[in-house]
């Protein structure tokens, strides 16, 4: 009886309720992902660059932001912008918010990557008529970003693991659809939390398992 009570709690209307959060909480780290690799190795550039007073302002701003807690930017970007002018609905709030966090975390790790490159490689590269840019694609960025890969991965793991703060707004991901479930009767609780626990692996799991492959093709 005790085992009917748990799976009962797997109707197919609850399944397919689950699986729409699911959808929407892969929908949030996929863009977000994207983005944070994209802006987080823009603001990481520019640190790493030293240009005169920008470099210094962009990082004063990537410090404020990555010391903040990601639920606080989350409440700022839902409930502050809108008294600004600006109203985003909840799924694109999360991903502005999961962006900006991610990528001043990012910006620090592809910094960190720069300076982890030999200076010899910079000077190779121009001594054979590269330009900066061009040494910064061709010869530096790939070599750091093979360094990169671990701290990039374990970063990117906690943004998947983070969006399941965005039920503070509402957001109808995974954990927050859970709750709906499981509070129509208290005994779908265990099973409803260790089915949404195994997903959560599997999504982290499956980005470690990329990581060691794309470590192993750029070996």
């Amino acid at each position: 009886m005790v085992t009917l009570g748990i799976f009962s709690a797997f109707t197919p209307e609850n399944v397919l309720y689950l699986l729409g959060g699911l959808g929407v909480t892969v929908g949030v780290s996929i863009i977000s992902v994207i983005l944070s690799l994209i802006f987080g190795s823009i603001v990481g550039i520019i640190q790493f660059e030293r240009i005169p007073y920008f470099s210094k302002f962009v990082g004063m701003i990537n410090n404020i932001i990555r010391n903040l807690p990601l639920l606080l930017i989350i409440f700022f970007v839902y409930f502050a912008l809108p008294k600004l002018g600006i109203h985003l609905p909840i799924f694109w709030a999360t991903v502005l918010a999961m962006t900006t966090f991610e990528s001043s975390m990012l910006a620090e790790i592809v910094r960190g990557g720069l300076e982890s490159i030999d200076i010899g490689q910079f000077e190779g590269a121009r001594a054979n008529g590269l330009s900066n840019t061009q040494t910064m694609v061709y010869i530096v960025l790939p070599q750091a970003y093979k360094k990169m890969i671990p701290p990039i991965i374990s970063q990117l793991i906690s943004l998947v693991k983070d969006t399941s703060l965005a039920l503070g707004i509402v957001l109808s991901e995974m954990t927050y659809r859970g709750q709906i479930v499981y509070a129509q009767n208290s005994n779908y609780i265990i099973p409803v939390l260790i089915v949404i626990t195994l997903v959560y692996f599997l999504l982290n799991y499956g980005l470690s398992l990329i990581a060691k492959w794309a470590d192993h093709k750029l070996a």
